[in-house]
């Protein structure tokens, strides 16, 4: 049987992040996120060369950060170069449950006009979640017109 390009369980893009202090950011998404570790490769001096979570139906992979090959965290950085995105299904009990964890709000839970309710987090190692749960479903041209009453003009 042939090996499959992209394994069971994982999706054509996966989020990789770098981090200062990888076990704690560990600890933090099971607690925060309900995550369930599936992988861990420790590496030399108490790091994590390589571990994999899954969050619901998708695997996030993380590690120590690792200059020397490029691999740095929004500490390093002095920001995230991007942020991740995390539907669920009563996302005020999850952003609760992530503030309690020790996450920070950026931007307050609130209905969108685009069809979701949601907020955006930073976590104690600086990556940044907006979590959603998705309330109303809504044609491109009801969001175009609700977007132009929120956007500033000019």
């Amino acid at each position: 049987m042939a090996v499959k390009p992209v394994p069971d369980g994982y999706h054509t893009v996966t989020p990789y992040l770098a981090i200062l202090n990888a076990a704690a950011a560990i600890d933090f998404y099971k607690q925060a996120f309900g995550a369930v570790e599936a992988m861990r490769v420790d590496a030399p001096g108490g790091k994590v060369g390589h571990a994999e979570l899954r969050i619901g139906d998708s695997a996030v992979m993380l590690a120590d950060e690792c200059p020397d090959m490029g691999f740095r965290s929004p500490q390093t950085l002095g920001g995230p170069g991007m942020t991740l995105m995390l539907y669920v299904d009563d996302v005020d009990a999850w952003f609760a449950r992530a503030l309690a964890a020790g996450a920070k709000t950026l931007r307050p839970l609130q209905d969108q006009f685009y069809g979701d309710r949601s907020g955006t987090l930073e976590d104690p190692f600086g990556h940044v979640w907006t979590l959603a749960t998705h309330i109303e479903d809504l044609s491109l041209e009801e969001i175009t017109e609700r977007a132009a009453k929120f956007m500033p003009q000019g």
